[in-house]
C-alpha cells in the first residue's frame, strides 16, 4: 500500500498548526482581564461649582454600567461603553463617586475623589482696645470662617507692612474648613496710630489652581502712657480782689501728649488754659482774675485725662482785699517858708507809715508837718500800708512830690561864666537856671545887639564871639550873670576851592579835588558816601557808576569841617522797551497820554511824528514824566497809525518806530438812547430802542427797576416803568435811565348820578363821569335840547344841575377822547311831576314856560346847534352850554346804546349804561 502523498502530509500538518494556534487564540480572549475607569480621578472643585465625570470600561459588550453619588447631577451622556455626568452645586468637603460596570457576571469597579475648597473672602480681625497702655500686652485675633482645605491655609498677622506672625496649617485633615490665629503683642508708643491686619493665603499651585489671597480691613491702635504721679501745680497763694494771678500745670511722661485734656479751676470758676507740648511733656498756663465774691480760702483744682484715666492735683489759695493807701498834702506847690502837712491813710485793718514813722495803731492814718525850703522842693513823701493775710504780711505804697517855689539862681556848673567852642560844628548853648516855677533864661550883649539862642542846635560862627548879660526871671523874682563866648577857628570848605556841584562826560578822565582853608592848612580826604573809606585821587575815566555824593572832609589840630560835593555823569540818550513801547493803545476819554521815557543826561526831548496814512505829520502828545498844573492837554481824538519818536539831548539823539491803534469806553446819548419811549398798548412788544458808540462794540443790556419784565408778545400798561441800560466793552460801562411809557385808548369807566333817590321841585342833581386814558382823555357832554342852567367842573367831569325843571329830563352822554381814540357813555334823566303842580302855577308859568322856550329857541339858532350836544370845556366858566358842530344823535337817537367808544376808522360799539330818574314832587 503506497503511503500519502508528500502534499497531503503538508495539509495536515497545517490543519494541526492551524488548531494548535486557534485554541491557543481562544486561550488568550478568555484570560484577558476587564477594567472600569473613572476620569478624573482625583478632582479638586471650588465650592458650589460643577463637574464633569467620565466613566468607561473596555469590555466589549457590557450588560450595564452607572454612576453612584450623593452629588447633584445636571445632564447624563451615554455610550455603548461609557458614560459622561455633570455634578452641580458640588458642597461636600469631600466625596467618593463609583463608576461600575456589569460584563462577563463580573462586576468592574472605579472609585474616584472629589474634594472641594472655598476661598478666603471673609477675613476678620477682632476689635483693638480703644486704648492701651503703653508696656501692656494685648491680643490679636484673626478668623478665616470656611475658608479651606485648612492644610492649604496660611494666616499672617501684620503691623502695617511688617509681618508680626505667620502661621501654615499644612498637616490638617483635609476636610477641615477656617482657621483661627491669635498672637499676643506688647504695646509701644511706636505702636500709636499704627495699622494691625491679617492676611490669609490659600496655595492650591500644586492642585494645578492658583495662589488666592485676602486681607482684613485694618484696625488703628491707640496706645498711651499716663505716669501714676499727679500734675505740678503753681499757683500764687495769695490773690487779691481784681487782680490777675498767672496759674500753670505741668506733667511730664504723657504720651501721646497732645491727646491729653487739661480741666483748670478756681473754686466755680473754670479757667480757659493755653496748653504747650514740648515732646511729653505738658504745661498749661492760664490767668485767675479773684473777684469780691471768691473773697476768703478758694480751691484750685488741675485734672490732665488721658486714654480714659485721670491724674488732679488740688492747691489752696486765699483771695483777699487789700485797698491803695491815700497820702495827701495841704499844699502840693507851696511858696517858700510855707508850712505844709503830709498825712498818710489807708484801709481799717492796715498799718501805716509815713516816711518810716509809724501810726499809733492800725486803722489811723500817720502825719508829718514842714516849713518848705529850698531843699524840699522834688522832695518826695513815701506812704506805707501793710496788711497780714493768712499768716503773710503785704504792702503797698504811694508817693507824692512837693513843689517850693522859690526865686531863681544861676550857679557856675548849669550857666559857666566863659565858653570856648571851635568855629563849625553845631552846639547847644546852655545856661540853665534854678527855680520854681522854671525861670526862663535870656543871654544878649549888653549894647543890645545880638542875642544867643540858648537850647537850640546852631553852628558857631565868629559873629558869636563875645560877652552876653545872661538874665534868669519868673514869678519870685530874677538872677543876672556875665558869660564869655570864645570862639576858635577851625578849617573851611568854600564854593571856590570846593563846589558843591561837579559835572563830568561819560567817556572822558576827569579828577575829584576839594581845596580848603584853615590854619593850620587842612589835609582834604574825597571819599563816597555809603562806601567804604576808599580815598579818590588821581584822573578817572568817567562812567555812569561815577555818579553820586562824595564827602570830603578837612582836618587840622583845631578839628575838621566837612562837605558834600554831587557829581554828575552825563550821556547820551538811549530808548528802553519797557518805558517806550513800540506797541500802544489810547483809549478815547481815559485821560491818559502815551509815556515815552527815555534815559540821558541831561534829560533829551523826545518828540512823536506820524510818519503815513491818517497819522502822516500828527504830532503824537506824550505824557510829561513828571504829572504837574501844566500838563498837556488830552486829546479828544487820536490818529491811528506808526509815528517816529525821536529823542535828543546835547550829547547825541536816537529814533525808534512806534505803532498806535485807537479805541474808545461805550457812550450813550439821547440820540442812540433816548430817555422817554413811548409804547402803545396792544401793540407787538420789542426790546429798547437803545444802542451805543464805541470801540471795540459795546453790549447794551436792559432792565426794568424794581420787578423784571415778564415776556410777553404784546405791550401791556404793566411794561411801564423806569429801566437802566448798561453799555459794556474792555475799556469801561455807560449808564442811561430809560422812562417808558405806555399810552391807551380812553374808556368811560364810571357814569353816575347823585342823589340815587327823589329829588324835590327845583331840586339838584349832579352827573359825574371818570374816564380811563393816557395820554389823558378830554371830556364832553351832550344834554337833551332845551336844558339850561347846566354847571361844569373846572376838568369838565362832573355836569351839575340847580334846581330842576322837565327839560331836564332826558339821555345824557359823556364822551372821552385823546389821540389813540375815542369812547361814550349814556345816562338816561326822567323828571316827572303831578299835573296839579302844573295847573296850579297858571297862566304865569306857562308864560314863563312859553319864554323859556323861545329863548331856548333863539338860542339854538343863533349857535347853529345840532340834536343838542356840547362842548363842556367851552362852557366850564360862563355855566352855558356851547354847540359842538358835527355831534351825533340827538335825544332821541341813540337807538338804546348807552356806551361806545370810537376810533379811526371804527364804528361805535356798544358799551354799560345806566338810567336814572328823578321825580319832582310838590311841598
Amino acid at each position: 500500500m503506497p503511503g500519502p502523498s508528500p502534499g497531503l502530509h503538508r495539509a495536515l500538518l497545517g490543519l494541526w498548526a492551524a488548531l494548535g494556534l486557534g485554541l491557543f487564540g481562544l486561550s488568550v480572549v478568555a484570560q484577558e482581564p476587564f477594567w472600569a475607569d473613572l476620569q478624573p480621578r482625583v478632582a479638586l472643585v471650588e465650592r458650589g461649582g460643577s463637574l464633569w465625570l467620565n466613566c468607561s470600561t473596555n469590555c466589549p459588550r457590557p450588560e450595564r454600567g452607572g454612576l453612584e453619588t450623593s452629588l447633584r447631577r445636571n445632564g447624563t451622556q451615554r455610550g455603548l461603553r461609557w458614560l459622561a455626568r455633570q455634578l452641580v452645586d458640588i458642597r461636600e468637603p469631600e466625596t467618593q463617586p463609583v463608576c461600575f460596570f456589569r460584563c462577563a457576571r463580573r462586576t468592574l469597579q472605579a472609585r474616584g475623589l472629589i474634594r472641594t475648597f472655598q476661598r478666603p473672602d471673609r477675613v476678620e480681625l477682632v476689635p483693638l482696645p480703644a486704648w492701651q497702655p503703653v508696656g501692656e500686652n494685648f491680643t490679636l485675633s484673626c478668623r478665616v470662617p470656611g475658608a479651606g482645605p485648612r492644610g492649604s491655609l496660611t494666616l499672617t498677622l501684620l503691623r502695617g507692612a511688617q509681618e508680626l506672625i505667620r502661621r501654615s496649617f499644612s498637616g490638617e485633615p483635609p476636610r477641615a474648613r477656617g482657621a483661627v490665629l491669635t498672637a499676643t503683642v506688647l504695646a509701644r508708643r511706636e505702636d500709636h496710630g499704627a495699622n494691625f491686619s491679617c492676611r490669609a493665603e490659600l496655595d492650591l499651585r500644586p492642585h494645578g489652581l492658583g495662589l488666592f489671597e485676602n486681607s482684613s480691613a485694618p484696625r488703628e491702635l491707640r496706645t498711651f502712657a499716663l505716669p501714676p504721679e499727679p500734675p505740678r501745680l503753681a499757683a500764687p497763694r495769695l490773690l487779691e480782689v481784681g487782680s490777675e494771678g498767672p496759674v500753670s500745670c505741668a506733667m511730664d511722661g504723657l504720651f501721646p501728649a497732645s491727646e491729653a485734656e487739661v480741666y483748670l479751676a478756681l473754686g466755680d470758676q473754670r479757667l480757659s488754659p493755653d496748653v504747650t507740648l514740648e515732646g511729653d511733656a505738658l504745661m498749661a498756663t492760664a490767668t485767675a482774675t479773684a473777684s469780691a465774691e471768691q473773697e476768703g480760702a478758694r480751691q484750685l483744682v488741675c485734672n490732665v485725662t488721658l486714654g480714659g484715666e485721670s491724674r488732679e492735683t488740688q492747691e489752696n489759695v486765699t483771695v483777699y482785699s487789700f485797698p491803695e493807701p491815700l497820702l495827701t498834702l495841704t499844699e502840693p506847690n507851696a511858696s517858700e517858708g510855707k508850712m505844709v502837712t503830709v498825712t498818710c491813710a489807708a484801709g481799717a485793718r492796715a498799718l501805716v507809715t509815713l516816711d518810716g514813722i509809724p501810726a499809733a495803731v492800725p486803722g489811723q492814718p500817720a502825719q508829718l508837718q514842714l516849713n518848705a525850703t529850698e531843699n524840699d522842693d522834688r522832695r518826695v513823701f513815701f506812704c506805707d500800708a501793710t496788711l497780714e493775710v493768712d499768716g503773710e504780711t503785704l504792702s503797698k505804697n504811694e508817693s507824692a512830690e512837693l513843689r517850693v517855689l522859690y526865686a531863681p539862681r544861676l550857679d557856675d556848673s548849669d550857666c559857666p561864666r566863659s565858653w570856648t567852642w571851635p568855629e563849625g560844628p553845631e552846639q547847644t548853648l546852655r545856661c540853665e537856671a534854678r527855680g520854681n516855677p522854671e525861670p526862663s533864661v535870656h543871654c544878649a550883649r549888653p549894647d543890645g545887639g545880638a542875642v544867643l539862642a540858648l537850647g537850640l542846635l546852631g553852628p558857631v560862627t565868629r559873629a558869636l564871639a563875645g560877652t552876653y548879660r545872661c538874665t534868669a526871671t519868673n514869678v519870685q523874682g530874677q538872677a543876672v550873670k556875665d558869660v564869655t563866648l570864645t570862639v576858635e577857628y577851625t578849617p573851611a570848605l568854600d564854593s571856590v576851592g570846593c563846589p558843591e556841584r561837579i559835572t563830568w562826560l561819560e567817556g572822558t578822565e576827569a579828577s575829584l579835588s576839594c581845596v580848603a582853608h584853615g590854619v593850620p592848612p587842612p589835609s582834604v580826604n574825597c571819599v563816597r558816601s555809603g562806601e567804604a573809606r576808599v580815598v579818590v585821587e588821581g584822573l578817572l575815566r568817567v562812567v555812569r557808576e561815577h555818579a553820586g555824593t562824595y564827602r570830603c572832609e578837612a582836618t587840622n589840630a583845631r578839628g575838621s569841617a566837612a562837605k558834600n560835593v554831587a557829581v554828575t555823569v552825563e550821556y547820551g540818550p538811549s530808548f528802553e522797551e519797557v518805558s517806550c513801547p513800540s506797541n500802544w493803545t489810547w483809549v478815547e476819554g481815559s485821560g491818559r497820554l502815551f509815556s515815552c521815557e527815555v534815559d540821558g543826561k541831561p534829560e533829551p526831548s523826545v518828540e512823536c511824528v506820524g510818519s503815513g496814512g491818517t497819522s502822516e505829520g500828527v504830532l503824537l502828545p506824550l505824557a510829561p514824566p513828571d504829572p504837574g498844573p501844566r500838563a498837556p492837554q488830552i486829546p479828544r481824538e487820536l490818529a491811528p497809525g506808526t509815528y517816529i519818536c525821536n529823542a535828543t539831548n546835547q550829547h547825541g539823539s536816537v529814533v525808534k518806530m512806534v505803532t498806535v491803534s485807537a479805541e474808545s469806553p461805550p457812550q450813550m446819548d439821547e440820540s442812540t438812547c433816548p430817555s422817554h419811549q413811548t409804547w402803545l398798548e396792544g401793540a407787538e412788544a420789542a426790546a429798547l430802542a437803545c444802542s451805543a458808540r464805541g470801540r471795540p462794540s459795546p453790549q447794551v443790556r436792559c432792565s426794568r427797576e424794581g420787578a423784571p419784565r415778564p415776556q410777553r408778545l404784546r405791550v401791556s400798561r404793566q411794561d411801564a416803568g423806569i429801566y437802566h441800560c448798561l453799555a459794556t466793552n474792555a475799556h469801561g460801562t455807560d449808564a442811561r435811565i430809560v422812562t417808558v411809557g405806555v399810552e391807551y385808548r380812553p374808556v368811560v369807566a364810571e357814569l353816575a348820578a347823585s342823589p340815587p333817590g327823589g329829588v324835590r321841585p327845583g331840586g339838584n342833581f349832579t352827573l359825574t363821569c371818570r374816564a380811563e386814558a393816557w395820554p389823558p382823555a378830554q371830556i364832553s357832554w351832550r344834554a337833551p335840547p332845551g336844558a339850561l342852567n347846566i354847571g361844569l367842573s373846572s376838568n369838565n367831569s362832573t355836569l351839575s344841575v340847580a334846581g330842576a325843571m322837565g327839560s331836564h329830563g332826558g339821555e345824557y352822554e359823556c364822551a372821552a377822547t385823546n389821540a389813540h381814540g375815542r369812547h361814550t357813555r349814556r345816562i338816561t334823566v326822567r323828571v316827572a311831576g303831578p299835573w296839579l303842580w302844573v295847573a296850579v302855577s297858571g297862566a304865569a308859568g306857562g308864560a314863563a314856560l312859553l319864554a323859556a322856550g323861545a329863548g331856548l329857541a333863539f338860542y339854538v339858532q343863533s349857535t347853529a346847534c345840532k340834536k343838542g350836544e356840547y362842548n363842556v370845556q367851552e362852557a366850564e366858566s360862563s355855566g352855558e352850554a356851547v354847540c359842538l358842530n358835527g355831534a351825533g344823535a340827538g335825544a332821541g337817537g341813540g337807538g338804546g346804546a348807552e356806551g361806545a367808544t370810537e376810533a379811526a376808522g371804527t364804528a361805535e360799539a356798544p358799551a354799560g349804561g345806566g338810567v336814572f330818574a328823578i321825580q319832582l314832587t310838590s311841598a
